[in-house]
């Protein structure tokens, strides 16, 4: 019989992570409530608490129903670590806050999610950490800064929202040159699509809200690595600061992501057919989809992803003012800030996204006021396709 981490991608979202916290002969992992785990023995008690020995001492450090969720993600990423998180963004900012210190510097793209952007714009500077943010897919340049050294490459691929590509194993060579860590977040992608740390990187960081959960009713995030001395410097500031995931959620986080295969590939497939309509599309200027073959990126994609993935955006024209009008039009979208829900859900990047930036931020950022986020869900494409014609109708 083939062991679990030789069968398919999608056999292990269903089974990985789970036997071990099975109990009474339950089916599912239990939702486990109690902040506190006692024990008579003093000494297994103290060993326990070291890390001596297996168990749960306190729900802010660890939690059987969280480490569940944590050793899903960690099978999927054929990663030797994980911890998780209350959001995505707290994965991301612990991260960077574990690792960096003043003086420090740190390398990434422009076209990062809009809070990403605005720790490395307002909150890093502030702490004396140098950051340098290179244009999205010139890889030239981001070669030429990393070189100069850097403590952290930070890397979205594809990216929230534009859906650009970086070359991962090119990036990961040149950074290992000069002592630095790869942190990549993959939440665009999903394991299913992509498994960063197969390229070398240090660090792989999901928003486990979005795709991993699927169902806009949970929020979380969890990094995983081959570096389990990295996690754990990473899982102690999150224990001490307290950013840590609720069980509840990250019970959620586990059934959603026991679909998580299947919904992808729908929403692979619908995006591809809804990315190739729309660019045909007498109203819209652009369409930015990584599966187009007019996408800059298309051939990275192709190489280091195994689909492209259920998010694109596009821009329509007359820009604000046409979204305006064609947004409100949509029956079968949720208007709201989220993605990778079974829903689709759509709104400009100006509320979503980079609601964060300023209007010459997004500018500065190549984000026009008038592109619209698409989060394709796992309707019938040609319902989708339908109501977006419709909805177009009204520019």
């Amino acid at each position: 019989m083939k062991r679990l981490e030789h069968v398919s991608l999608g056999t292990r979202s269903v089974w990985a992570g789970e036997k071990d916290y099975l109990v009474h002969g339950a089916t599912q992992v239990p939702v486990v409530h109690s902040v506190s785990f006692g024990y008579d023995d003093i000494d297994h008690w103290f060993q326990v608490a070291t890390g001596k020995k297996p168990g749960h001492i306190y729900g802010r450090n660890t939690n059987p129903t969280v480490q569940a969720f944590e050793d899903k993600v960690k099978n999927l990423e054929s990663a030797q670590a994980a911890t998780s998180f209350s959001t995505g963004m707290a994965a991301i900012s612990n991260s960077l806050a574990t690792v960096l210190s003043p003086g420090d510097r740190i390398v990434s793209i422009k076209d990062t999610y809009g809070g990403t952007n605005k720790i490395f714009s307002e909150f890093l500077p502030k702490l004396n950490i140098d950051v340098t943010l290179c244009e999205t897919g010139n890889h030239e340049t981001l070669e030429a800064e990393v070189k100069k050294g850097c403590k952290i490459l930070y890397l979205e691929t594809p990216t929230n929202p534009t859906v650009k590509i970086t070359d991962i194993e090119r990036m990961v060579k040149v950074a290992h040159k000069v002592g630095a860590l790869v942190f990549v977040d993959n939440t665009f992608a999903t394991p299913i699509l992509q498994n960063p740390l197969e390229f070398g990187v240090d660090l792989v960081i999901h928003s486990a809200t979005k795709f991993l959960g699927g169902h806009a009713d949970a929020l979380g995030g969890v990094v995983c690595s081959n570096d389990r001395t990295l996690i754990e410097r990473i899982f102690h500031y999150r224990e001490i600061n307290g950013a840590s995931l609720d069980p509840m959620a990250a019970y959620l986080l586990l059934r959603g992501m026991k679909t998580l295969h299947l919904r992808v590939k729908q929403q692979c497939e619908s995006a591809e057919k809804i990315a190739r309509f729309l660019q045909k599309h007498e109203k819209v200027d652009k369409v930015f989809y990584p599966g187009l073959e007019t996408h800059p990126n298309h051939e990275i994609a192709k190489q280091q992803m195994r689909g492209f993935g259920g998010m694109l955006s596009f821009a329509v024209k007359g820009e604000l003012d046409s979204v305006r009008k064609f947004l409100p039009k949509l029956k079968f979208a949720n208007k709201a800030a989220n993605l990778g829900a079974v829903e689709t859900t759509v709104g400009p990047a100006r509320t979503t996204s980079h609601i964060e930036n300023t209007p010459e931020e997004r500018a500065a950022l190549g984000i026009p006021e008038g592109l619209v986020r698409y989060s394709v869900g796992i309707e019938e494409v040609d319902d989708l396709l339908d109501d977006l014609k419709d909805a177009l109708s009204f520019i």
